[in-house]
């Protein structure tokens, strides 16, 4: 495809820059990776990252960290997200750049982005803008911010894929193990051990990560108060809604409500 072409060229076309790019160049392309690693930041929306063993959930205001020669795909289903890409050159040797993690954007963080709002292309050893974004890279292992944790495992077992894709459209529903292993005429413990051999994850884990995905793109997209969407994806309780998103989020479903309308 000549724009994947067009995009890992102008990536490791100057292999020893710093290269800024403040547009959704990703956006739909097939998996692909480059020798630099990427620090791609989302505002204004949901972005969904996939490798080939997991889908990446990137809410605004958050970043995901892409170690170098990583393969990935970057896509998305809004207007009105914001993405810089900032991919930098070179061997670190923290081990945090040599891992993909998702983290929210800082205040000091988010202050460094603003002063360099303007920047956009190569930037070279030598100059103040490089020493800059190094130091802009530097920071992001020094803060000590705990991962955004929902990363759905994905499998090509047909079987499964069929079960999780019925789970997506009923996710309103009492949804449990038994009634799905019922539902496509598996035991009990079969399905339990399907999704434990190809997605390394139990059923009520999955469902969790589902509602709380789906809610996610209701509070984005829709104007549902807390007690709507919570009845929306399957909980009775508010109160276990926020509990479950907080868990896996790190925030309440208000705070997120708020960071993703700024």
């Amino acid at each position: 495809m000549d724009i994947l072409k067009q995009l890992i060229n102008s990536v490791d076309h100057n292999p020893d820059s710093i290269l800024v790019v403040r547009q959704q160049t990703e956006q739909r392309l097939p998996s692909h990776q480059h020798h630099k690693a990427q620090l791609l930041l989302v505002f204004g929306g949901i972005a969904y990252l996939q490798t080939e063993e997991k889908d990446f959930y990137i809410p605004s205001n958050h970043y995901i960290w892409i170690p170098k020669n990583y393969s990935h795909n970057l896509m998305f289903n809004t207007q009105d997200l914001y993405i810089i890409n900032i991919y930098f050159p070179g061997e670190i040797s923290s081990e945090f750049y040599n891992e993909l993690g998702i983290y929210p954007v800082s205040k000091l963080l988010s202050e460094m982005l603003s002063f360099s709002e303007k920047w956009h292309g190569d930037y070279f050893k030598g100059s103040w803008e490089f020493d800059f974004l190094t130091m802009l890279r530097n920071v992001l292992s020094r803060e000590n911010l705990k991962k955004f944790s929902i990363q759905l495992p994905t499998t090509d077992d047909q079987r499964l894929q069929a079960v999780v894709s019925q789970l997506r459209s009923r996710l309103n529903e009492n949804l449990t193990l038994e009634g799905a292993a019922k539902q496509w005429g598996i035991s009990v413990r079969s399905l339990t051990r399907l999704f434990q051999a190809k997605l390394h994850i139990t059923f009520i884990q999955y469902v969790k990560m589902l509602r709380i995905i789906r809610a996610m793109e209701l509070i984005k997209d829709s104007n549902l108060n807390m007690t709507e969407i919570a009845y929306e994806i399957g909980y009775s309780n508010i109160s276990a809604f926020s509990n479950n998103f907080h868990q896996l989020t790190n925030m309440r479903p208000t705070e997120f409500k708020t960071m993703s309308r700024v």
